[in-house]
């Protein structure tokens, strides 16, 4: 028996619910981080000061969008499929720009 036999309507409706809300809370704050990261990357011509502030001053705007998007999906696995290749994406892109790739 799969496990969506095993468990009734309320059970999995609530499993939902709670995977969205790690999805949210957990995927989101990785995503908000590794683009503020990547705009940080991108910034560092700039004073470092100054790159920094200007970095974390959009990454909290860029993380409440993400949080409605999980909630407005149509599935939990949708919503962390998308949270784990946009973060890897972002990732990658830091990880070039801080190696000089980008330079």
């Amino acid at each position: 028996m799969t496990m969506r036999v095993l468990l009734n309507g309320t059970a999995r409706y609530r499993l939902g619910v709670l995977s969205r809300i790690l999805a949210a809370a957990l995927g989101g704050y990785a995503l908000a981080s590794a683009l503020t990261t990547l705009l940080l990357a991108a910034l560092m011509s700039m004073p470092e000061v100054q790159a920094r502030v200007s970095a974390l001053k959009p990454g909290f705007l860029i993380y409440l969008p993400i949080l409605l998007w999980v909630f407005h999906t149509r599935s939990a696995t949708r919503a962390w499929v998308w949270l784990t290749v946009w973060t890897g994406l972002a990732a990658a892109l830091c990880w070039v720009l801080l190696q000089g790739g980008g330079a």
